[in-house]
């Protein structure tokens, strides 16, 4: 149908002429309120929001002072969050002379992998997302659990 013949019948049925899909050939449109066009297309967006799922990023900070049975506590928190699908981040927070030492500081990043990894009661594997890097206050790290 042409244009105007389209625009001049949905004039006398008091509505609006609406471009559907204007990549198609030819372009595709209806005859209907444009109100009630905006309300369908704002209700479908509501929906596919709802139907998403956001990952979270939890935070978990050590020390370089920091105990073994302390780091196996923080695994096990790590732990939970993983199987929850959260992410995580490792803060590894260094003080004064600490700084000097990054060598210690990710040895003990991957002293904690390696605890989150050895525990039986973890099903699954981490995926290191971020290497640890180093801040001006520390190290930082992102760990995942890997999808199946």
């Amino acid at each position: 149908m042409n244009t105007l013949e389209a625009i001049n019948l949905a004039k006398t049925q008091g509505f609006d002429l609406i471009e559907v899909s204007p990549k198609a050939i030819p372009p595709v449109c209806k005859i209907m309120d444009f109100g009630k066009y905006l309300y369908k297309i704002a209700k479908q967006e509501r929906l596919h929001k709802a139907k998403q799922k956001a990952i979270e990023t939890k935070g978990i900070r050590l020390s370089p002072r920091i105990s073994l049975h302390d780091m196996e506590t923080k695994a096990k928190q790590a732990e939970k969050f993983m199987n929850e699908g959260s992410k995580i981040k490792i803060d590894l927070l260094m003080k004064g002379r600490e700084k000097a030492h990054a060598d210690l500081a990710e040895k003990k990043v991957n002293e904690f992998l390696q605890i989150i990894n050895s525990n039986p009661e973890f099903t699954g594997k981490i995926i290191m997302e971020q290497r640890p890097k180093r801040q001006s206050w520390g190290l930082i790290a992102i760990i995942s659990k890997a999808k199946k």
